[in-house]
């Protein structure tokens, strides 16, 4: 985890995210492995805390995790009461905070995945 910097470059191109993506599941067997690679590179990069806003309020992104189904979740914090959010349904700030590219990577990654499910 990395402390509280700003992304200089929030324009990612697809081949970059793809880059992204091909980094964090390289050679992993299966989608739980996947999204277990996604957390790895998510907690070494992306700049923990930072604020975004939840239902118009105000909350700190404090922490990211992976549930039982293997989706990755926002640990938002505001005060004393904590509230996890799908990465895919968080609202990032602007600018976003660094490492904010491999959120948009593990999106991507997220979207392909459930075309490809529904295709099969």
């Amino acid at each position: 985890m990395r402390k509280g910097k700003v992304a200089k470059d929030t324009a990612l191109s697809s081949q970059h995210l793809q880059k992204l993506i091909e980094e964090a599941t390289v050679d992993c067997y299966d989608k739980e492995e996947q999204a277990s690679g996604f957390l790895t590179m998510i907690e070494e990069n992306l700049a923990l805390p930072f604020t975004t806003r939840v239902l118009s309020v105000e909350a700190s992104v404090v922490a990211v995790d992976m549930d039982h189904d293997g989706c990755l979740n926002a640990v938002c914090k505001r005060g004393h009461e904590q509230q996890r959010i799908g990465l895919t349904h968080l609202q990032l700030p602007s600018p976003p905070p660094s490492g904010a590219e491999w959120i948009a990577a593990y999106r991507r990654w997220t979207c392909g995945r459930r075309n490809r499910d529904e295709e099969a």
